[in-house]
């Protein structure tokens, strides 16, 4: 199997990353009424048929009959109701979708905006959330949302739609086009199955005229079959299979030093545009691209960045060639459409060298070749002066001299041993070592001097460059074209063996790259290693900004002096405004010395990158673009990962928040409705009566009333990290014993049983804090125990520290309890022990019990039916001069 042919490992990791995801399929639509949701609910009415688990999340009908009766005998999740403004707007349960856990959920309008308050902004948030759980999804959407198309509807229908899907989310979906004929779409509009009559007749006048609904209708088809086009290339990649497979038109244009090479990108970008491809420029990079002198350089430059501009994509290809580079990217690329210039050159140079384009068209079979003649005008080739590095260096010079010198010194040392013609092959070992170390031109001088070195010592007469025999003139022309030929063989190797590094130091550069960026998970700390290694890996000076309240701030910058003047920020500014580069050796604000290009995802940047040379200049090479631009998509994606891993964070809070309000609402709707409904029914019968026994069920509800608010002051000052510890050692039994004197009433027929040995260590805590975990853990083994059984305090000395646990003997935990019990709030279900409890005081026995240093965990009993619930003293808490006393 040849590279080409072998499987790519990014396209496996690609598919890796889906394993276990749910996959979704999108109902795309060209307009409103086309059938999207009547499509999506009918085929979920065929998978559940077929025995697949479906259920809808969401659904909008708009008042259509048909579509309302396709949702009959489908489990619908219902809506949750969010307060906006006075008034309850109803939005997916997503909660509920995700509890219920079906195989295929169905969400209406992707691209619709969740009510202010719900976890996620945009509905295709809350898919991707569902696909993360593994569920399938089935969703719609118009072709007016895709936001990389937003502006060109927006364009000839006059309407900007405000609420857009990213494209990435179309990228990793499988697509079905819902398409009928603009006609039909225009009858069933003035039938009122779209919209009300005289919602239907303001339509027709603007959004659903036949020219905007034919155009709609066509970037559907086309946006639909860029889907399919990029989801085939990934499975050929993967599959490792050659061939173009045209099933969509892949434009590429070869990019050189030469004037009017900008033409050939404006051409490409038309075609493009034409047949709505997209379109890379390829430069390739060959050993004679080290020649090149700085004009050149910057002229690839230009172009390569006037590519950009206009949407398209760059790329650079080390090989040997211009022809092998460009064939090796048609390949990977599946290019179907190359276009390349033709300049003028003599008939002598392209029998020397043959013809590119004539090359390029035989052996490029399936593609095809379009032959633009340059913009500018042909001219002679400048002949510069050779530099000392394509002449060679002196030192190379000297020691392949030595190399000559030494292999004739050892000729003549062995010429009684060898003939002329073993001689003559001794003399290829300078040639070889010449070419690899040191060039073809080196090579070449020393295939000259071994041919003179040859005949001046061992060919007969010796002595002189005559040869009075003629097959030893044979010999020595022999010698000469070995020499030259294996000169050029080993210069071509050594030629690749420098593409390949070169192609490896890019590699390693972005391998190291992203090791650095991956275990970092803040974003000022990553702001600082991007510049870091872009400034060190170009030796240019970086800076990133990022937007603010009052306009772009340095976020991180390489050089801790570096300045901002007008002119830079204006250009940053730009860049954050369009997301197209600016700055120097672009196309916009060139008087800047810095040169900014954007970072961000799906076209909306996040931070601005700026870079700069210290002694001014163009800050980059044309060849040194590709590079900055895989560095820049890498650093991209890690500050998108950290932005939503903070907006993940900032849900959560969220969630946790609302979670504990909805419990807080329902512990103090029944924890003081309870106690405040008997003392009022106390204080009225003692109107009526008064009697002893009512003065003390006011008294014992006084009492419930003020644990509650206690209980709730204590966990305001867990969360609020507000502790102060007064550690002291104590003893274990005493702390006990005044624990279960103030618990008697909770422990109101209950026995305690006291296992606690009395040569326990003393522990190293805060007292009060302490009593408030015994009470608390007796108040729930009281209150949750079955009555009359006993409730036991055991101590045990074990090999880390102590185990001081209080156990019960009721319901016990229920399967999902364990350490949740301990949960803010938390009240399980499945058993009984979910009554007269607020949730909150074994939430305050764990906060109490880790600002002291100790750990809790809860269990059910091993002996008998019931909980176990335990205070871990670690061993650093124990004092030791008691024990050593015992």
């Amino acid at each position: 199997m040849s590279d080409r042919d072998r499987p790519s490992p990014e396209a496996f990791l690609r598919a890796a990353a889906q394993e276990g995801r749910g996959r979704l399929k999108i109902f795309l639509g060209a307009a409103p009424g086309v059938g999207k949701t009547y499509e999506m609910l009918s085929e979920g009415s065929a998978r559940r048929r077929a025995g697949i688990d479906v259920v809808v999340g969401v659904v909008e009908t708009h008042g259509r009959a048909e579509t309302a009766a396709l949702t009959v005998g489908l489990e619908t999740i219902p809506r949750v109701q969010i307060e906006h403004r006075g008034h309850a707007l109803g939005e997916m349960d997503i909660d509920a979708l995700l509890e219920r856990a079906p195989a295929l959920a169905l969400v209406d309008e992707l691209a619709h905006t969740n009510a202010p308050g719900s976890r996620h902004p945009k509905r295709w948030q809350d898919v991707e959330e569902l696909l993360a759980a593994g569920i399938d999804v089935f969703s719609t959407v118009n072709i007016q949302h895709i936001e990389s198309l937003n502006d060109v509807v927006a364009s000839f229908t006059r309407v900007r739609v405000r609420e857009t899907v990213p494209d990435h989310v179309l990228e990793m979906a499988e697509i079905e086009v819902v398409d009928i004929p603009p006609d039909e779409l225009i009858e069933r509009l003035k039938d009122g199955k779209v919209y009300l009559p005289e919602e239907a007749t303001r339509a027709l006048a603007h959004f659903f005229s036949k020219s905007n609904l034919s155009a709609l209708r066509e970037l559907a088809l086309r946006r639909a079959a860029q889907a399919v086009d990029a989801r085939m290339l990934d499975e050929l990649r993967a599959g490792g299979l050659g061939g173009t497979w045209a099933g969509a038109e892949r434009i590429a244009v070869a990019v050189s030093e030469l004037p009017g090479a900008d033409g050939l990108v404006r051409a490409a970008k038309r075609m493009a545009d034409a047949q709505r491809s997209p379109w890379t420029a390829v430069h390739v990079e060959t050993p004679r691209s080290r020649a090149l002198g700085a004009e050149d350089h910057a002229r690839i430059a230009t172009v390569m960045n006037l590519a950009t501009q206009l949407g398209g994509e760059v790329a650079t290809v080390p090989a040997v060639s211009v022809l092998e580079g460009l064939k090796t990217h048609t390949l990977e690329a599946r290019v179907t459409q190359l276009i390349v210039g033709k300049s003028v050159r003599s008939r002598w140079f392209e029998l020397r060298h043959g013809s590119v384009v004539d090359r390029l068209v035989r052996e490029t079979p399936g593609v095809a070749v379009h032959v633009l003649p340059f913009d500018a005008p042909a001219r002679a080739p400048v002949r510069r002066r050779k530099s000392a590095v394509e002449w060679g260096s002196r030192s190379g010079y000297l020691w392949t001299l030595a190399m000559v010198a030494g292999v004739t010194a050892g000729g003549s040392a062995l010429s009684h041993l060898l003939d002329l013609g073993n001689v003559a092959l001794l003399y290829l070992l300078p040639v070889m070592v010449g070419a690899s170390l040191f060039g073809l031109r080196t090579g070449l001088f020393a295939g000259l001097a071994s041919s003179l070195a040859y005949n001046f010592f061992f060919l007969p007469p010796v002595g002189t460059f005559s040869i009075n025999n003629p097959e030893n003139v044979v010999s020595v022309f022999v010698l000469l074209g070995v020499a030259i030929a294996t000169s050029q063989l080993t210069s071509r190797v050594r030629a690749q063996a420098d593409l390949a590094a070169s192609s490896a130091r890019s590699n390693a550069a972005l391998a190291g790259f992203l090791r650095r960026l991956v275990p970092i998970d803040d974003r000022v700390e990553a702001a600082g290693v991007i510049c870091g290694e872009i400034g060190r890996t170009f030796a240019v000076r970086t800076v990133l900004l990022e937007a603010g309240a009052t306009g772009l701030t340095v976020l991180a910058a390489r050089d801790a002096d570096v300045r901002m003047e007008p002119i830079e920020l204006a250009a940053a500014q730009w860049v954050q405004d369009t997301g197209q580069p600016a700055g120097r050796d672009t196309a916009t604000l060139t008087a800047s010395d810095w040169q900014f290009r954007p970072l961000g995802a799906e076209g909306k940047p996040i931070a601005v990158l700026g870079i700069a040379r210290e002694e001014g200049g163009d800050p980059l090479r044309a060849d040194q673009l590709p590079l900055l631009m895989g560095l820049i998509d890498q650093a991209s994606l890690a500050l998108e990962r950290l932005r939503l891993a903070e907006e993940m964070r900032d849900v959560d809070a969220v969630r946790e928040r609302d979670r504990l309000r909805a419990a807080l609402l329902s512990s103090v709707g029944h924890d003081l409705r309870t106690p405040l409904t008997a003392i009022l029914a106390a204080t009225a019968e003692w109107r009526r009566a008064p009697a002893p026994e009512l003065v003390d069920t006011v008294a014992q509800e006084a009492l419930r009333l003020d644990r509650f608010v206690a209980n709730l002051l204590d966990m305001a000052r867990v969360e609020a990290g507000a502790i102060r510890l007064n550690v002291e050692a104590i003893d274990l039994t005493d702390a006990i014993g005044a624990a279960v004197h103030d618990a008697r009433v909770a422990l109101g027929g209950h026995p305690v049983t006291l296992e606690v040995p009395p040569n326990l260590p003393l522990v190293r805590v805060d007292a009060q804090l302490f009593h408030h975990c015994l009470l608390n853990l007796l108040d729930n083994a009281g209150r949750y125990g079955d009555p009359g059984t006993p409730v036991t305090i055991r101590g045990a000395r074990t090999s880390n520290g102590i185990d001081l646990a209080v156990l019960d003997e009721g319901p016990g935990l229920p399967a999902e309890g364990g350490g949740a019990v301990f949960d803010t709030f938390r009240r399980l279900r499945g058993s009984d022990r979910t009554a007269g409890g607020t949730g909150l005081g074994l939430a305050i026995v764990k906060g109490f019990a880790e600002a002291m240093g100790l750990s809790v965990a809860a269990a059910n009993r091993s002996d008998v039916q019931g909980a176990r619930l335990s205070l871990i003293f670690p061993d650093a808490l124990l004092v030791r001069e008691r024990e050593e006393e015992a």
